[in-house]
């Protein structure tokens, strides 16, 4: 089993203090490692090594041909092939995914957007778009302040099934800690239940394996 772990908080995580998203990601990946001895993990930390945004250098980059980029060009472009190798190289993909603003942060954005790319993550057909990525399952771990789940307003779980699902990524199972910040008994049963979550997860793939 090859893990990867994408941490998406804005929050740094300097002595297992501040991302709670982090914090139960880590506690997730650190349960199947122990279930699966010789698994390996990729942990990228978008927090610590941000990656850069999409912007108009980034597609000139991307939109010209290899035997024409400059070296800053392929340098740019290299920068998110990096991430792509990770997520094709990847049975198990955990990702941290706290709620900013009713969407995910900037820094998961940045992920998504690197890692989409025409020709090589989808390609478009006569009959429509297809995803070249397989075999992938994806475990979001999801902290909100608030109660959100299957909710109209929830536009996380819609948005990472759409955009991974985009990739060919469909297996997607999602852990909850919601109630984050209506106090400490809502923050408890929250932490409580996604906990409840994590080990049914790990006993399922430890039968599996």
């Amino acid at each position: 089993m090859n893990i990867l772990q994408i941490n998406s908080s804005a929050r740094s995580f300097a002595n297992g203090q501040g991302s709670q998203s982090t914090r139960l990601a880590n506690e997730l990946v650190e349960q199947l490692r122990a279930a699966n001895p010789a698994a390996t993990l990729t942990l990228r930390d978008l927090t610590a090594n941000p990656h850069p945004v999409l912007d108009e250098a980034t597609l000139g980059a991307l939109f010209t041909p290899a035997e024409a980029r400059s070296a800053e060009q392929h340098a740019r472009v290299a920068l998110d092939h990096a991430l792509i190798d990770e997520v094709k190289a990847a049975d198990v993909i955990v990702i941290g995914v706290p709620m900013v603003n009713f969407g995910i942060t900037s820094q998961l954005k940045n992920w998504i957007d690197a890692i989409a790319k025409a020709g090589v993550t989808f390609k478009y057909t006569a009959t429509g778009p297809v995803g070249l990525i397989e075999g992938k399952k994806v475990y979001a771990v999801l902290t909100r302040g608030g109660i959100y789940r299957d909710q109209p307003h929830d536009t996380q779980v819609p948005y990472l099934r759409q955009t991974l699902g985009f990739l060919g990524i469909t297996d997607l199972e999602f852990i909850y800690a919601e109630g984050l910040a209506m106090g400490p008994d809502a923050e408890a049963k929250a932490l409580s239940s996604a906990r409840t979550e994590i080990a049914r997860i790990v006993d399922g793939a430890a039968i599996a394996a």
